[in-house]
Parts: C-alpha cells; sequence; structure tokens
C-alpha cells in the first residue's frame, strides 16, 4: 500500500510540473507578436490545443486525488517494527574539527519557577485555541502569525447553549474475521466515505454547536474556469486598463506582504491567488498622493457594466454598446446621466469608476434626476466641493462606489481635477469676502452692541433720574407736611398733653446699613428692649400702640400685661385687690413685613412703611382722636410713615439727627450752649490732621495723661480707642520747659512751638505701638479701628486727669412748646476698661449736686437745641471729677444721643411698680409708705384726709443683661428658680426685683431692676442676683458668654468706694464733734 502512494504522489508532481509548463507556454504566446507583411499572425488554434490539454490534465489529476481520499492508511504491525523502520538520513555537522570544551555545570540547576510557570501557561493556551493571547504567544514562540479574523458585530454574536457530546455518528466496526489480521483494510461503507477520517477518531473534548465563522473548504489543484483580463474588461477598453494598471503598479510598488503567513502554498491555489491579485492590481484606483483605497470586485454584479476612466466613457467598447443596446429605449436619459456622471468623476479625478448599468437605468426610470434638476446642494455648481442628493445618487450607480467616496470625500480633492485651478481660485476669494464681510458683520455688532449699551445706560441713567427726582420730591413733600405737623403740635401741646390722647411707640433703631448688620442677632432685640415705654397708659388719659419688630409671644404680652394690671395693688399694698383696668388701653401690633425681609437687618419704620395692612389697622386705631408717633433713632422712612398716618413726630428730623446725634455734633452742641467740654478737637478726617492736632492738644495740656479717640456714628462705647501720653520719651523734657516759661508765656505760639515739633515727630509711632481700641470685638487692632476712624470721622478728647471719675446721664425731654424737662438721672456702671458702657446705672445720682445739674444743662441746651431744631427726648452723658490743683468738682458734657433711651424706660417700669415719683430737683425716689405703718392707728375720716408719708428708695438698673445660657430655660421656668431663690418684687413693701424680658425667641438679653431702701443695699442685691442666675444657668464645663461677671466686679468696687467714703464721713464727723467739744 505505501508503495502505491510512493508512486501516486510522483505521478501528482509530474501532473503539477506538466501544468507549470503549460500555463508558462500560455504566457510565452501572448507576449509574442510577429509581423509579416504589416499583419499579425494567429494563434488561436494553438491556445485552443493548450487549452484542452490543460483540462484533460486537471480532469486525471482530480480522479486521481479522489482514487487516493478513498484508501484509508493503516499502521504497521507492531511485532515487526524493527525490521519495518525506514531509516531517514539526517544531516550532521562535522564535529571532528570543532575542539572539545569541558561543559561548566550552572549552579543553577534547571529552569527558574518563573520560567517553569510561563511554559505551564503557555501549555494551557496552545490546549486552547480560542484563548485571546493564542496569536501573541505562537507569534514569539514559534513564529507563527495567525490570520486577522473579521470581527463580528453586536447583532451576529447569537449566544447559544454548549452541547457536550459526540459531534459524528457511530464509528465503523472492523468485521469479526478480521480481527488477527492487522495489515489488511477494512471495507468501507459509502456513508464512512462521506465522513472523511474524522469519523475514525475518537475526540475525548467537548465542542459547541454555534455555527463557525470560517467554514473549511476543499483546496482544488485547478481553476474551474479560467476568468483571465478580456473576459473580465470589455475588450474596447481592454488596452486603457492594462495601460492604467501598469501605471498604478509602477506608482504603487512590491505589494506589502504582511499579515501572511509563512510556509509554501499548493500550486493549484498559488496561480488562482495570482491570478486574482493581478487582476485586482489592474482594477485598483490609487492616485499617487491618495490614501490606499479598498479593491473593487474583480467580477462585477450587474449584467451590463462598463468601465469610466479619467471621467471618460468608452462609447465604442463592447461593454457600453451592449449597454446601450439593451436600454436603447431611454437612450436620451441615459446619456444626460451618463454626462452628468462624467462630469462629476472629472471634476475629482476619479481615475477609474465601474458604472452599474441596471443601477443607473433605474435611477434614469425612477425621475429622481427629472424632478430634481441640476440644484440640490453646495456641490450643484461647478466649484463645489460637497456632493449634492442627486450627484450622491449618482455614485450609488457604481459597483466600486466606496472607493469613489473616498476619493471624492478626500480633503482638497476637488483641485484635483477638471477646472480644480478655477475652482480654488473661487473658493479663495469666497473665503477672503467671507473674511471681510465677518469682519465688517463683527465691526457691525460691535457698534450696535455699544449703541445699544449706551442707549439702555442713558434710558436706565434717565429712569433712575426720575426716581431720583420723584423719591426727592415725595420727601421734600414729606418733610414739609411733618414741620407743618410739627408746628401743629408745638402749638397745641399744653392741651394735646392733658387731654385724651394716643402715643403710638416705634422704637426704630435708624443706624446706617453697616452698624445694622454689625449688630447681626441683637438688632431685633435691641428694637424691642424698651417694653417700659407701655408705662405711659398709667395716665388715664393716653392710650399707647406699641409697634414690635417681631411678633410678642404669649408669655411676654401676658407678663406685661400682668405687670400693668398690678398698679392698683401696688397703690393699695394689697396683693388681692382687682386689677387695674390700664392693661386695656393697650394694643400691640407688628407689622406683616417682618417675615419678608428676615435677613436684611432693617429697622422698624422701614418695614413699617412696607407693610400697608398695618398702616391700614394703625389709622383706624387714631382715626378722630389727638396722636403722635414716638421714635427712637430717627430715620428718613418716620417721614414717609408719619406721612402716611398723618401724625406728628415728637422728635427731630432725620437729617437733624444725623448730624448733631454723632460725637462731633454733640460737641458742636454743647460748645455753642457754652456746657463745659474736655479738651479736643471735632471733625477729624485725615491722618495728618489726627496727627497735628494730638499733638497740638498734648502741647497745650500737658497734665493730661490719656486722649481719647472716638468715632462718629458708633454707639454703647464701641468706637473708643485711648492712648497714654506716658510713653511719649520728650514728655519729661516738654514739662520742663513749661516750668521754664511763666503762664502767661506758655500760651503764645513762640514759646510751644518747639515742643510742638517734637511732639509732631514722635506722636505717629505712639499712636501706632500704645494706642489701643476698647472694644477688641469690633476692632481687634489699632489699624482697623484708624481705618473706620478716618473715613467716618470722630473726635479727640482728654481723659478727665483724676483717679476718681464718676459718669451719669440725664434724660430731658424738650418739648415741642420750648420747655425742657429733667426726666431722670443716674450714675452709670462701666465695663473693666472704664470707657465702654454696660447699659447699668443707679438713681437717683448722686456724683452730682442737683443745682449743678440745673444749671449745667437745663437753661443751656434749651436755647441751643431749639435754634438748632433738636426736639423730643435726648440723654446727654457728663463726667465728673475732682480737679488735682484745687480739687474743685469739674463736669464736663461728653456725648449727646438723640432719642428715647433704655434708662428711662426701665425707670419708667420702676416708677410704675413702686408707686412712686422720681424728682430730680431734689435727686430723691420718693415711695409712699406702707399703709400699715401710716394709717393703721388714725380714724378712717383723719386718715383720708392726711396725705401719707414717703420715704426714699435707691434703683440700680440694667437694661442690657446678657447671657447665652438665658436661651435654654423657659421664662416660666426662670420665674421658678428666681422664686426659689428668694428673687421678687414685695408690692406691700415696694422693694425687690422687676425683670424686663426682651424676646420670646432667643431669651439670652433681658432687664433688671433692684428697689432698696439705700444704695449699698441696692447693688448688693443687684449683684447677688447675677450671682444667683449664672450659678443656676451655667454648668462648669458650659459658662456661656456673659456680662454678669463684669457687672460684678463694677458693684464690688463702687461698693468699697461707697463704703470708703462712709468711713471717712464719719471720722470727719466725730473731729468735728471733738473741736466743738473743746471750744466749748
Amino acid at each position: 500500500m505505501a508503495e502505491i502512494f510512493k508512486k501516486g504522489d510522483a505521478l501528482g508532481r509530474v501532473l503539477v510540473q506538466v501544468q507549470d509548463d503549460l500555463k508558462q507556454l500560455k504566457r510565452n504566446l501572448h507576449r509574442i507578436t510577429l509581423q509579416d507583411g504589416g499583419e499579425t499572425l494567429g494563434i488561436q488554434a494553438l491556445e485552443t490545443a493548450i487549452q484542452r490539454t490543460e483540462c484533460g490534465i486537471q480532469r486525471h489529476a482530480e480522479e486521481y486525488l479522489k482514487s487516493v481520499n478513498k484508501h484509508i492508511l493503516t499502521l504497521p504491525c507492531i511485532e515487526n517494527l524493527e525490521s519495518n523502520i525506514v531509516q531517514i538520513p539526517q544531516w550532521r555537522p562535522p564535529l571532528e574539527s570543532l575542539p572539545v570544551r569541558p561543559h561548566k555545570k550552572d549552579k543553577n540547576v534547571g529552569p527558574s519557577p518563573g520560567q517553569k510557570h510561563k511554559a505551564a501557561f503557555t501549555l494551557r493556551l496552545l490546549s486552547n485555541p480560542v484563548h485571546p493571547k493564542i496569536r501573541d504567544v505562537m507569534y514569539q514562540n514559534y513564529a507563527i502569525q495567525f490570520p486577522e479574523l473579521p470581527k463580528r458585530t453586536a447583532n451576529t454574536m447569537l449566544t447559544q447553549k454548549v452541547v457536550t457530546g459526540r459531534t459524528v455518528g457511530a464509528l465503523a466496526i472492523v468485521p469479526g474475521g478480521v480481527h488477527n489480521t492487522l495489515f489488511l483494510a477494512p471495507p468501507l461503507s459509502e456513508e464512512d466515505m462521506k465522513a472523511g477520517l474524522a469519523s475514525l477518531l475518537e475526540r475525548p473534548c467537548d465542542l459547541s454547536l454555534p455555527e463557525a465563522a470560517v467554514l473549511p473548504k476543499a483546496a482544488q489543484l485547478h481553476l474551474r474556469e479560467d476568468t483571465s483580463l478580456p473576459k473580465m474588461v470589455p475588450s474596447g477598453s481592454s488596452e486603457r486598463v492594462c495601460k492604467r494598471r501598469r501605471d498604478v503598479v509602477r506608482r504603487k510598488g512590491p505589494p506589502e506582504a504582511h499579515g501572511q503567513m509563512p510556509g509554501t502554498r499548493p500550486p493549484s491555489v498559488a496561480s488562482k491567488s495570482d491570478k486574482r491579485v493581478e487582476v485586482h492590481r489592474g482594477t485598483r484606483l490609487l492616485p499617487l498622493t491618495s490614501p490606499s483605497l479598498t479593491v473593487p470586485r474583480a467580477t462585477p454584479n450587474s449584467k451590463f457594466p462598463f468601465v469610466i476612466l479619467d471621467g471618460h466613457t468608452d462609447r465604442l467598447g463592447s461593454d457600453f454598446l451592449r449597454f446601450q443596446e439593451h436600454y436603447c429605449l431611454c437612450g436620451g436619459a441615459l446619456q444626460d446621466a451618463l454626462d452628468r456622471l462624467e462630469r462629476l468623476l472629472r471634476r475629482f479625478a476619479v481615475p477609474m469608476a465601474l458604472v452599474s448599468g441596471e443601477r443607473l437605468a433605474d435611477l434614469v426610470q425612477s425621475g429622481v434626476l427629472e424632478f430634481r434638476g441640476q440644484g440640490g446642494g453646495t456641490g450643484a455648481g461647478g466649484h463645489g466641493c460637497r456632493l449634492s442628493g442627486v450627484e450622491s445618487r449618482l455614485l450609488q450607480t457604481l459597483e466600486n462606489e466606496e472607493e469613489v467616496r473616498g476619493l471624492v470625500g478626500h480633503l482638497g480633492r476637488r483641485y484635483w481635477g477638471e477646472g480644480g485651478r478655477e475652482a480654488a481660485a473661487v473658493r479663495l476669494q469666497a473665503c477672503w469676502r467671507r473674511h471681510r464681510a465677518r469682519l465688517a458683520y463683527l465691526a457691525h455688532r460691535r457698534s450696535r452692541w455699544a449703541v445699544a449699551t449706551i442707549a439702555l445706560s442713558w434710558l436706565m441713567h434717565a429712569q433712575l433720574s426720575r426716581v431720583r427726582r420723584a423719591l426727592q420730591e415725595r420727601r421734600l413733600r414729606s418733610l414739609h407736611n411733618c414741620r407743618h405737623r410739627a408746628k401743629y403740635l408745638a402749638e397745641n401741646w399744653k392741651h394735646i398733653s392733658t387731654s385724651r390722647r394716643t402715643i403710638i411707640h416705634i422704637p426704630s433703631l435708624g443706624y446706617t446699613q453697616e452698624q445694622r448688620f454689625s449688630l447681626w442677632g441683637l438688632f431685633n432685640i435691641m428694637q424691642n428692649s424698651q417694653m417700659g415705654r407701655l408705662c405711659d397708659v398709667l395716665d388715664e388719659n393716653v392710650e399707647v400702640i406699641y409697634v414690635a419688630p417681631k411678633p410678642l409671644g404669649e408669655d411676654l404680652s401676658h407678663y406685661y400685661t400682668r405687670l400693668l394690671s398690678l398698679h392698683r395693688a401696688v397703690q393699695l399694698g394689697n396683693p388681692d385687690a382687682p386689677k387695674d383696668p390700664c392693661a386695656n388701653r393697650v394694643t400691640f401690633v407688628t407689622p406683616e413685613a417682618w417675615q419678608y425681609f428676615p435677613t436684611h437687618n432693617m429697622c422698624l419704620s422701614t418695614i413699617l412703611w412696607h407693610s400697608p395692612r398695618t398702616l391700614r389697622r394703625i389709622r383706624n386705631l387714631v382715626q378722630g382722636r389727638q396722636a403722635y408717633i414716638v421714635g427712637w433713632v430717627p430715620h428718613p422712612d418716620d417721614l414717609l410713615v408719619a406721612e402716611e398716618l398723618d401724625l406728628p413726630i415728637l422728635g427731630s428730623e432725620p437729617a437733624v439727627a444725623q448730624l448733631y446725634g454723632t460725637k462731633s455734633g454733640g460737641r458742636r452742641v454743647f460748645t455753642s450752649a457754652g456746657v463745659p467740654v474736655p479738651p479736643g478737637q471735632r471733625d477729624i478726617y485725615t491722618l495728618q490732621q489726627l496727627h497735628e492736632t494730638l499733638a497740638h492738644l498734648i502741647t497745650d495740656h500737658l497734665e493730661v495723661q490719656r486722649w481719647l479717640f472716638k468715632m462718629d456714628g458708633e454707639l454703647g462705647g464701641r468706637g473708643t480707642a485711648s492712648c497714654d501720653v506716658c510713653h511719649l520719651g520728650s514728655l519729661e523734657w516738654a514739662q520742663q520747659q513749661r516750668a521754664r516759661h511763666k503762664p502767661q508765656h506758655w500760651d503764645t505760639e513762640w514759646a510751644k512751638e518747639e515742643v510742638l515739633n517734637t511732639f509732631l515727630e514722635e506722636v505717629p509711632q505712639l499712636l501706632a505701638r500704645h494706642a489701643r481700641p476698647t472694644n477688641t470685638t469690633v476692632f481687634p487692632t489699632w489699624a482697623q479701628f484708624l481705618d473706620h476712624f478716618l473715613r467716618y470721622g470722630g473726635v479727640v478728647e482728654a481723659y478727665p486727669p483724676s483717679e476718681s471719675v464718676t459718669c451719669l446721664t440725664v434724660d430731658l425731654l424738650v418739648q415741642p412748646a420750648g420747655e425742657v424737662c429733667v426726666l431722670c438721672c443716674g450714675d452709670q456702671l462701666h465695663g473693666p476698661s472704664g470707657l465702654e458702657v454696660l447699659g447699668s446705672s443707679s438713681a437717683p445720682q448722686i456724683a452730682l449736686p442737683v443745682p449743678e445739674v440745673s444749671t449745667v444743662l437745663s437753661v443751656p441746651c434749651r436755647s441751643s437745641c431749639l435754634d438748632r431744631g433738636i426736639l423730643g427726648y435726648l440723654s446727654i452723658d457728663l463726667v465728673t471729677f475732682l480737679q488735682p490743683g484745687t480739687m474743685e468738682q469739674q463736669v464736663w458734657a461728653i456725648d449727646l444721643d438723640l432719642g428715647y433711651s433704655n434708662q428711662l424706660a426701665m425707670t419708667q417700669l420702676t416708677l410704675a411698680m413702686s408707686g412712686g415719683t422720681l424728682d430730680c430737683r431734689t435727686s430723691r425716689l420718693e415711695v409712699p409708705l406702707p399703709v400699715r405703718q401710716s394709717k393703721a392707728s388714725l380714724p378712717k375720716h383723719k386718715a383720708k384726709a392726711q396725705p401719707s408719708p414717703v420715704t426714699s428708695r435707691y434703683v440700680v438698673i440694667g437694661s442690657r443683661l446678657l447671657h447665652t445660657n438665658l436661651s435654654m430655660v423657659h421664662y416660666s421656668v426662670f420665674f421658678q428658680m428666681c422664686k426659689a431663690q428668694g428673687i421678687g418684687f414685695d408690692i406691700k413693701e415696694r422693694q425687690g426685683t422687676l425683670f424686663g424680658l426682651h424676646d420670646s425667641a432667643e431669651r439670652y438679653s433681658l432687664g433688671m431692676v433692684t428697689v432698696c431702701e439705700d444704695l449699698e443695699g441696692s447693688l448688693m442685691t443687684f449683684a447677688r442676683n447675677l450671682a444667683v442666675i449664672h450659678q443656676e444657668i451655667s454648668a462648669p464645663n458650659m459658662q456661656g458668654v456673659s456680662n454678669f461677671k463684669d457687672l460684678i466686679k463694677e458693684i464690688e468696687g463702687v461698693l468699697g468706694l461707697t463704703i470708703q467714703n462712709k468711713t471717712q464721713e464719719k471720722k470727719e464727723d466725730q473731729t468735728d464733734a471733738l473741736t466743738s467739744t473743746d471750744q466749748d
């Protein structure tokens, strides 16, 4: 059997050799042309004979392969294996000529663990042909390059269930008679022959059933049909195609062989592939600089294909004539379509296009070309670079549409074809014109935008000007009407103040926006801290409308209603007495706009102006009655509210208050009234002015050891800074210079010039190093304070040159009729620095003799205030001390506040609950004695006729007590706690503790008043109450933020000074008594 196959292999080689010889002979015959008398020798008969011989050889070779495939090779017998083995000679190198070298053993015997792992991984990959890394492993280890397989799309990748088992039928079984004869081949049935050799092998692996991407196909030795070039291309255009092919191949060069598998292909397959590649190379459309394109199909799908080369059709070619003959009935339309297609191909320099006659005819017969005409896009003209819809439809009639579209879509391809130079020129001109038009359009747009912006700005400016003029006219009209109503109030004040009237209290703080935002969280509480104004209803002719910045809680309104209803019980000294009906004359009103501006920190007048319903309600309440408005810090919106309600305001105009309510304005008022003021200078706005002013003041007043800088518009001592001049290096020298001159000479400029120049050099460094703000929370450094000071202006004043300084506040009422009334006066309690106001005082004042107060304030302030239009409630801060040289008491006026004060409100509450009166002429708070002490032993008719005796009381007022832990305690719990600690007010004795509540929501601010028989008792009770409350609401790890400790320290200092003064007075009395005894 082996001999048979050996002979068969020799026969196959002979057949292949004969076939190759015939092909070579055929190629040579095509190249031979004989010229004999101008005629070409015909060799058609020889070609036919060669072709017939080749077909016969191909047929015999296929029969031979068929006969060979039907035989099955069997293995030789194992017993005679040695005798049947054929030794195949192998090449060996001549080892005798090589030198013998001893083998050196490596220290590391065997492969490393990494190499072992890599080899195992490679082995696993070889057994798994579908692994994604098998291609790289085969190429790296065995230099085998697998072909690139087309990737399946998501639509074709259908998941199927894997079925395991055999993939072939039952294997053939050898008959029983031939089991012992292994050399004989068993007979095969027709089914086994069709199954092939795979059916005789058992495969243990499981295979999946999805259809394979690449189907196997038997290789053939010979081509079924000889598809030569004359059969594919029409005879008429063969010469052009061959010429184009040679030209393209010459430009392209040798083809690349990337991705080819190593090895030798069968001759038949190689000849077939060579012929196909040759045909493909002949039809490839590759220009010189264009990218490589896909090769068109060798066998067109159309029945009537024809070729267009360089935009021209061979009208005499056989393919085109056959196409024209078949579609002769629509020749005119086809001719137009073909002309348009040729122009399109010439425009884009397409070297070759294969036209499908059927598609072109269908396109013409569909009427699309006639319906759309010649237009349809940018590419309709001769210079367009884009394809129109009709041109795109024309390209669809090509067999190599993709290649042609690739060429057409290439950038700049249009300028290679027919009319490309003109198209490029038109394109450049169009781009340049577009650029110029774009620049002109942008310039036009900018001008239009500028015109629109200027016009809009002008319109807005005009509109704002009209609004400003309207607002200004309205405010002027309101101011004129306000002055008219103020004049009516001044003329009828005596009648109005004694008749039934309604007082509208609007506690509005008309601060600037920056000041309001600096009081974030405290602003609304401060506006509601004067609830003592409600005590005006103790007059039977008065009704009060209180406008609250926020809705009052039920606990807050109930508390003040309860206090007012106890007025009769206080007068009778009986807690069980019936309620006083004065509480019914109080009306609480809250503007509805407070919830619309929760974070704007607007003053109460502004919020009320934006609340029309509240204004309408107030207008209905005061309709037909005598009424006026009492504000606090004036604001321009007060005029609008008064204009809306048509009521007068008991107070100054906003512009007047803004001018004279500052530190500089108050000093101006005091100077014009002749009231003594501390040495200083007002209206300082520049740094040079500050340095020069301070140097002059220090030179003129060398006895002053501290100078104060007060900012205009600040409140509560927040805008105050101080600087001690003891740090000046030349201060002692200046005092020596003053001692050298006589007092009358020192006042001259020439005597102080040298000292002044020295101070001018030292003052800047003195301020930078030793000036300190009083409130470091608002102004942490001197630089920040100085910035605000120079922005808003301020004054420089001298601090009293004494160790014992007392400040007092006097509340006045400048009536519209021109009279000045002193309402209350009290000594202030300051903070640790002595300059910060804590909102606490003691009344009545004892620091200044009463005649001195009347002499200093009443008469001078009356004329000065009336001349400047200052009316209503105001408070003046005074400072008194003993002159060091003469020991005389000096009084300076240091501040003027226009508006209702907290001290006055708390004093009103104290007078209402104690039933007493404050006589500022005698500086006494007179309270009637309890009934059981005065009238118990007298008959009833005598008791009624005899007036009740009175006694004096002393009051300590704290209007702004702050403690953050108070917010965690409700008012009901707070009063229960105070009751348990013995903190309360005794109605019979008319002494004890009263509280002023400010807010129902936050509850960390309140006021407190202690009333006792003497000043020491009031101070001690006040300090004890603060200590008890702090202890009850605080824990060791949660002390909170408060001013309780500062007040306690200040009260302890006042108590110590009071005890020291009493001891000194006793010693002086004893000394006087002994002196009088000795004289007797």
